[in-house]
């Protein structure tokens, strides 16, 4: 991430203000943000940050979006278009437009395994990130079963069970992130990449004995799907029922 000039945030103290108010929010020091033991710009009186320091805070923001974990994950949105049109070139059933549509979606699968440890391990994570990068990994499933469904390649019942455990475990996310979050499990991840190679398998115009051994990996797949989605629907009432009798139990606290 570059800089930001000093005409443009109001010098080096706006900067170290607006580094300082991010680390209060997260419960930090200022000083450990900015890698400095330096004491941080005060406020003028009347409690105003220093003139220039929203500016330097959105400019640094607006710079981290552009960052090679968000780049995968738009290249992952792009690809599904084009990999729609490549599955279902020529009436979808020539092998080498095909194997053109496993390449696309390979190489979306493969994003997908790099962009999330990059974010985390350089601390790339970004609210466009954490947006994007779920609906990146849905639109380019969803599109594919979609498109194997429609060319009669892969019963309706199989994108239908895939698609709404996806859909309902984003949802159920969300109803109970009050409480905590959910995190992903190895039966999670596992689901994940049993359902890349299943799919995977079916773009591609395998024949023979390929042909019947993707019929049970996408068996194993949607058993993966049906088990860890149950699991974490237990997990989210678990979750909410803790939540609800930590805060009955903080409010008597609070009371007495």
């Amino acid at each position: 991430m570059t800089g930001v000039p000093a005409s443009a945030a109001g010098g080096s103290s706006g900067a170290q203000g607006a580094r300082g108010s991010a680390a209060a929010a997260d419960g930090g020091t200022p000083s450990e943000v900015s890698g400095s033991a330096s004491a941080p710009a005060t406020a003028p009186e009347g409690g105003k940050p220093p003139r220039g320091g929203k500016i330097a805070a959105a400019a640094v923001n607006q710079a981290s979006v552009w960052n090679v974990a968000n780049l995968l994950t738009m290249l992952r949105l792009v690809l599904v278009p084009g990999f729609v049109a490549l599955m279902l070139a020529d009436g979808g059933y020539d092998p080498a437009w095909r194997s053109l549509a496993w390449a696309a979606f390979a190489i979306a699968m493969i994003t997908d395994l790099f962009d999330g440890h990059l974010a985390r391990t350089y601390n790339l994570v970004t609210d466009f990130g954490k947006i994007a990068d779920p609906i990146a990994d849905k639109a380019i499933m969803g599109a594919a079963l979609i498109c194997l469904s429609g060319l009669g390649d892969l019963p309706w019942w199989v994108t239908a069970v895939i698609l709404g455990r996806e859909l309902g475990i984003t949802l159920l996310r969300f109803l109970v992130i009050r409480y905590g979050v959910i995190p992903a499990s190895r039966g999670g991840k596992l689901k994940t990449l049993t359902q890349g190679v299943a799919v995977g398998m079916y773009v591609l115009a395998l024949t023979g004995w390929l042909a019947s051994l993707r019929f049970w990996v996408m068996a194993a797949a949607v058993v993966l799907t049906v088990v860890t989605g149950l699991d974490y629907v237990r997990q989210a009432i678990v979750l909410r029922r803790r939540g609800i009798a930590e805060r009955a139990a903080a409010l008597e606290e609070k009371e007495a």
